[in-house]
């Protein structure tokens, strides 16, 4: 026969061991949540499985009180419509290139310089220094919170007409750009016709030979079928593009203290893992879009420094428009970086 004393020793322990087996967030304080996630891109892109697995860990961290439901493929709208749901509240989150941030927070442009990375891991060294954490700290004042970067990767030129394997292939062809004027201005400079156009508008446009191709990693390419509809790729690589997990402002204001840290918590767990895929995928997709009958096409590096030479009034005349300090900072990290190695 127990003792009092024992009885409530033994239901001390039970209590400690139900409360571990709840874990650290059982006091915190974590209501019932459902956010909606949208973005442009397929599910199965890296942007998608990014997506899933913030997701996953937003369940997770919550004890399954939050749950993020996604979006994809722009069945929301394209970026420019979902920011702006984001900044009414109508949506919470959503992933986009800077440039698409870049029409509210001109700053966002400076990582859409041409040939402004040389390598992914000059990127990383940027965009999670103090730089990157700049621009994220410029975004609540629009009604958006920046959560991490994510990866979208380097861009590459594809077309239906011929083989770009130097800068005068580029002449003439009528390439779909993304909706900002630096992307518009570097291939006018280049001798290209650009057509600035959403995304979800690009496939159609494609097959209805509005225009000759288009330019994105080819993770992109093989997520979107652009293969079905495309001959030629060149791997140009010359922009790289980060991703920003955005969450709105509303939303956020609403949460709690612990809301908010599981939100951040996951972001920050994912981002590694987005990134390796995303690398992983895109590396995978060139092979991919070989076997789909595409011709991929080297271009050489000396073509390349022609590219940025040729570029370089389009940078000089973007960092000016900028923010000259904010880049040279931006300039100097990259300097850091490349010592570094």
């Amino acid at each position: 026969m127990k003792t009092p004393s024992q009885r409530v020793l033994r239901a001390l322990c039970g209590l400690a061991a139900a409360f571990a087996l709840m874990g650290p967030g059982h006091a915190q304080d974590i209501k019932e949540r459902n956010f909606k996630l949208a973005f442009v891109n397929q599910k199965e892109h890296p942007q998608g499985m990014g997506a899933q697995r913030f997701a996953d860990l937003v369940d997770k961290k919550s004890g399954g009180k939050m749950k993020v439901k996604l979006f994809p493929a722009g069945v929301l709208g394209g970026d420019a419509a979902v920011i702006s749901s984001l900044q009414g509240g109508t949506v919470d989150l959503t992933m986009v290139v800077p440039g698409s941030i870049s029409v509210a927070i001109k700053e966002f442009s400076l990582f859409d310089l041409p040939f402004l990375f040389n390598n992914e891991k000059e990127a990383d060294f940027v965009l999670d220094g103090p730089v990157g954490r700049k621009l994220l700290d410029k975004l609540p004042e629009k009604g958006l919170v920046g959560l991490t970067y994510f990866e979208h990767g380097f861009r590459n030129v594809t077309n239906s007409r011929r083989p770009v394997t130097k800068m005068e292939d580029l002449q003439g062809l009528k390439l779909r750009v993304m909706q900002i004027p630096v992307m518009i201005d570097m291939f006018s400079a280049l001798g290209a016709n650009p057509s600035p156009l959403p995304l979800p508008e690009v496939y159609t446009a494609l097959e209805q030979k509005a225009v000759d191709g288009q330019e994105n990693p080819y993770s992109l390419v093989e997520a979107s079928k652009y293969y079905e509809i495309q001959k030629y790729a060149s791997d140009t690589r010359h922009t790289f593009n980060p991703i920003v997990l955005l969450f709105s402002k509303k939303t956020w204001d609403k949460l709690s203290a612990d809301e908010r840290k599981v939100l951040a918590d996951a972001a920050k767990e994912a981002q590694p893992y987005q990134r390796n895929a995303n690398r992983e995928v895109n590396a995978k997709s060139a092979e991919f879009l070989k076997s789909k009958g595409m011709t991929l096409t080297a271009f050489p590096a000396q073509e390349r420094e022609r590219l940025r030479e040729k570029l370089k009034p389009v940078t000089e005349k973007y960092v000016k428009q900028i923010d000259p300090v904010l880049a040279q900072e931006l300039f100097s990290e990259l300097d850091k970086a490349r010592a570094a190695k």
